[in-house]
């Protein structure tokens, strides 16, 4: 009976550290994912990327921003966006983050990647975003950029927020399209969630009333121009979200502009 019961302790302070560190181990994980999935605002999708390695993916994209997605602000780090997320264009301009953790190459980082394009067969192929190759190599640990684009399909994490440019104000590059009875123009680099209005109004006429501009496609915005409708423009933005802020940029398409040109103001949210 004796040899029976000491059997049996040895049994139980030998199992007690095991079951112990079992329990640990699980316990951590819980931890993890709940963080991960329940708290922290992050979703999961799957990603790809196009262009160059190094590049901005294509130049231009379907939000009218032409060779701008390759300078700063922008610096290449831009994504086009699944059909269901580019909302016929009103997704353009906004920011996400997105980050890897499933592959070895993958640092775990969160990287913040611009909306200038639209892959209309991305929601097809169960793909969110279309990053460009600068992008995709970003979410890597340093050295492995190649290693995790040779991956090609990534799963990620991603949440939307608020752009921040970092001291750079809105511009507006003037539609080729426009003349003088039809204005329209690309606004870029817009701080905070997106736009929610733009209106135009001749800067020389300062009790004269604004006109509301209607999207055309990508971050384009257009108007038609009564007669006699003479720059220089102001252009007063309306943020998007829940803030409704606005902002004036006072005169910033001056008497002289030409179709196709990019103008700076000097205000953003």
């Amino acid at each position: 009976m004796a040899f029976v019961l000491h059997n049996s302790l040895f049994t139980y302070l030998a199992l007690v550290p095991l079951l112990f560190n079992l329990c640990y181990c699980f316990n951590l994980k819980l931890l993890n994912v709940s963080k991960l999935d329940s708290g922290s605002g992050w979703s999961s999708a799957r990603a790809s990327w196009y262009g160059n390695p190094s590049g901005a993916g294509s130049v231009g994209g379907a939000c009218g921003y032409q060779n701008a997605v390759e300078a700063a602000p922008f610096s290449s780090l831009i994504t086009a966006a699944a059909s269901s997320i580019y909302n016929s264009g009103k997704a353009c301009g906004t920011c996400f983050q997105v980050k890897c953790t499933r592959t070895a190459s993958c640092s775990g980082n969160p990287v913040t990647v611009v909306i200038t394009d639209e892959c209309p067969g991305c929601d097809s192929q169960s793909l969110l975003f279309d990053l460009s190759g600068s992008s995709f190599g970003t979410m890597a640990i340093s050295g492995k950029e190649n290693q995790l684009r040779n991956v090609g399909i990534e799963q990620i994490q991603y949440r939307r927020v608020h752009c921040n440019f970092g001291g750079v104000s809105v511009a507006f590059r003037v539609d080729p399209g426009t003349n003088e009875n039809y204005f329209a123009a690309a606004v870029q680099f817009e701080n905070g969630d997106g736009l929610a209005g733009v209106e135009l109004k001749q800067a020389a006429k300062s009790g004269g009333a604004w006109l509301k501009m209607q999207p055309s496609w990508g971050a384009v915005w257009k108007v038609d121009l009564p007669p006699n409708y003479k720059p220089p423009f102001s252009v007063r933005l309306t943020a998007g979200g829940n803030s409704g802020k606005t902002i004036v940029a006072d005169k910033v398409i001056p008497a002289n502009y030409k179709p196709g040109q990019t103008y700076r103001s000097m205000v953003n949210f």
